[in-house]
């Protein structure tokens, strides 16, 4: 067994007084290797930046997956999470009873998505706080199924979604029955079952797999996992369409691409393409604590939930309701949308500059801050790893396609700072 003092003490940089070294050989004896990672260990993050054991730093174009979209260590959202500790107004509070630091996070997020679901009227919206991102996937699944069940009048337990080829909404059993990664399920069945697979972006396909048991349809407005994809022009509209045609739900998971990521506050409103519910997570707590809900038309919420029939003793909990409304404060404060929606733009000129010069590149694709390029030989990582020697976290799509997607607070010195290191791996 690895020997190592682990007595924290105060560093210059970071919490403990640990080498990488101790880092590695702790990491590989006492924790699960679950993820392919890159050799460095993180002592500090601000803004964008990540600063290492040595005092450098490292452009951090990964954002843990747009759960930084205003920052690392923002610190409004600090001085609110540290004044929530302080004023002994953040503990966990059991549900049995009400906390005004959930009363406001609901209505603020509850009146920020636009009224959702409107052929169900114009109530309002009604959120289901969670932790996790998968938390909220898993409560949309059962809010389609509960529909189909109560609304339609399908025999529970022969409910059906539909879902598209790709996708990803996060690693627990029900959602990775549904995935269509080998890698996500093998071994892990039985998997449950009620999910129909079809080509993301094919609305022939999509209808033609509608029948009297389909209760709902689950898409990501874009890909994040399954290499940064945009949809085909039309293809959200169409899928509205389908769902009000046949009496579905159809819910959107926002929990990467929402809160300001692709360039709108939320993805669907490039298409103004109004779903009924959607999935948001990640950013909407700033990346301080873990925060997720879904959202839905009020009527929906209303018959689906009723007590009993969901629960969660971290969801809404008073810490992290403070930590986000003040991320969602800072993202309309600082009209991160618009920033990314800008600096984007710059970004992906300069990379499509690159891409033309380049014998790597496939294709460039993207939208705001969420940008992807897929490189010819499949294999993303290669490249991640000399940009990480360069100053520069990346991390793989699909394992073809280079994900940039750095915090919705970077300036036009970070744009080229990228671009640099981009140029010196892409092109020989």
């Amino acid at each position: 067994m690895y020997s190592i003092n682990t007595e924290v003490t105060p560093t210059s940089v970071g919490f403990s007084s640990l080498s990488d070294h101790d880092v590695f050989h702790m990491e590989r004896e006492f924790g699960a290797h679950h993820y392919e990672r890159q050799h460095m260990v993180v002592r500090k993050a601000e803004g964008v930046w990540l600063t290492d054991e040595r005092g450098r730093q490292y452009l951090d174009c990964l954002a843990a997956y747009s759960a930084a979209n205003q920052g690392h260590h923002h610190p409004r959202i600090v001085a609110a999470v540290v004044g929530a500790l302080q004023g002994n107004y953040g503990s966990v509070i059991s549900n049995v009873v009400y906390t005004d630091p959930l009363a406001k996070f609901l209505q603020k997020l509850g009146s920020l998505v636009p009224q959702l679901g409107p052929r169900f009227g114009q109530h309002g919206n009604k959120v289901l706080p969670k932790n996790g991102g998968v938390e909220s996937c898993e409560t949309a699944v059962k809010a389609a199924r509960y529909y189909g069940w109560m609304h339609k009048g399908i025999e529970d337990g022969k409910q059906e979604i539909i879902v598209f080829r790709n996708n990803f909404h996060g690693r627990m059993i029900t959602t990775i029955s549904y995935s269509t990664s080998r890698k996500y399920k093998e071994g892990f069945g039985p998997l449950t079952p009620g999910f129909v697979e079809v080509p993301f972006g094919d609305l022939e396909a999509t209808e033609a797999e509608i029948n009297e048991n389909t209760c709902g349809i689950w898409v990501e407005p874009m890909q994040g996992e399954g290499g940064m994809y945009g949809p085909p022009e039309g293809f959200l509209k169409g899928l509205r369409e389908l769902c009000d045609k046949h009496d579905l739900l159809l819910l959107f998971d926002e929990i990467q691409v929402g809160m300001g990521r692709t360039g709108k506050l939320f993805c669907f409103e490039h298409e103004n393409v109004i779903p009924d519910g959607i999935t948001l997570g990640k950013a909407l707590s700033g990346g301080v604590v873990p925060v997720s809900a879904f959202v839905c038309n009020s009527e929906i919420m209303d018959l689906v939930f009723q007590p009993g029939r969901d629960g969660s003793t971290y969801g809404g909990y008073p810490l992290g309701a403070v930590a986000a409304c003040t991320a969602i404060d800072v993202t309309l404060d600082e009209n991160l949308p618009e920033r990314s929606r800008e600096m984007g733009a710059i970004l992906k000129a300069k990379i499509d500059d690159i891409a033309e010069r380049s014998p790597h590149v496939k294709e460039v694709r993207g939208r705001g801050l969420f940008i992807g390029i897929e490189v010819k030989n499949g294999n993303a990582m290669q490249y991640c790893r000399q940009l990480l020697d360069l100053g520069m976290l990346a991390n793989d799509s699909y394992g073809h396609t280079i994900r940039i997607s750095p915090p919705l607070v970077l300036d036009e010195s970070h744009i080229d700072y990228i671009a640099e290191r981009l140029e010196q791996v892409l092109i020989d």
